[in-house]
């Protein structure tokens, strides 16, 4: 069985993104694709991840996990969707790292999961916009415990990433940036689902609907429906302009409030996240979903 794990992460539309999978939940069934309900499983997921920290998981976790998921339905393909699965936003930095558990916790995923084929796909996004925010929400604010010792200027994506290969090697991953999604949406609903580019599902255009006026989805949807022969490439240059012209400023601008931060360090941040980006690209079984 191929096992999607989509891990967030937080603050990375996680929850439309699912939303917009579910929408194509019937049809996906129908070739053994199966998409549950996040509230049927990541509640005992969760629980089942945090007991391994205290014993191993006994010889029928698997069964036990997928008779709640899937109640009895076959499946050759499962997508799970929780931003918890590496743990919650409150913990998710800890010393100055992203997601210091997520190591641990997918090697876990891959002993319940032994003979399966685990993928994990992940947003992430620039520190200097996603800091402020798990700062704000962070079990531990004080800079011992959320810093230790460490400054923004340090904190990489990749760092993560090359601990969970190193803890599951068998468990490729695949990365996109959230700064990219509206472009991307689609592309990520059918990567998730491991149906081709061409194929045509539903909620492909959800994001943008979020950040688009109503006159700009119907002028986009109109322009669509008249250029029906356009590639994937056409329709994001599509996509760009008409955000250009017609994005909701309240919907894509994002405030940053960080005491001590200026716009220099945030510059700086922004320039290591892109050349950070290029270092995961290279990192060996993670493929990057750019437009």
């Amino acid at each position: 069985m191929q096992l999607i794990l989509h891990t967030g992460a937080h603050y990375t539309e996680q929850d439309r993104l699912i939303k917009s999978m579910l929408r194509n939940a019937a049809q996906f069934r129908e070739r053994g694709i199966m998409i549950p309900g996040p509230g049927t499983y990541r509640k005992l997921v969760r629980d089942t991840l945090n007991a391994m920290h205290r014993a191993p998981a006994g010889p029928d976790a698997r069964a036990v996990l997928l008779d709640v998921i899937l109640d009895d339905d076959p499946a050759d393909r499962v997508i799970l969707s929780d931003p918890n699965f590496f743990r919650t936003a409150g913990t998710a930095v800890r010393q100055g790292r992203l997601y210091p558990d997520a190591a641990a916790r997918m090697r876990n995923m891959s002993e319940i999961f032994p003979d399966d084929e685990v993928e994990i796909f992940l947003a992430i996004r620039n520190p200097a916009a996603l800091l402020p925010v798990l700062h704000s929400v962070a079990l531990e604010k004080s800079d011992t415990a959320f810093w230790g010792g460490r400054g923004p200027l340090d904190v990489k994506w990749s760092e993560t990433l090359l601990a969970i290969r190193q803890a599951a090697p068998d468990i490729p991953i695949t990365v996109w940036c959230n700064e990219d999604m509206p472009l991307i949406w689609s592309q990520i609903i059918r990567e998730m689902a491991g149906v081709e580019h061409h194929e045509k599902i539903a909620g492909g255009f959800d994001l943008l609907a979020a950040i688009m006026s109503k006159e700009g989805m119907q002028r986009f949807r109109a322009y669509i429906d008249n250029h029906p022969g356009m590639s994937e490439m056409q329709k994001r240059r599509v996509i760009s302009a008409f955000l250009d012209k017609f994005a909701l400023e309240e919907e894509i601008e994002e405030e940053l409030d960080m005491p001590g931060w200026t716009d220099e360090l945030v510059e700086q941040m922004t320039d290591i996240y892109d050349e950070d980006l290029l270092t995961i690209q290279r990192i060996p079984g993670v493929t990057v979903v750019a437009p």
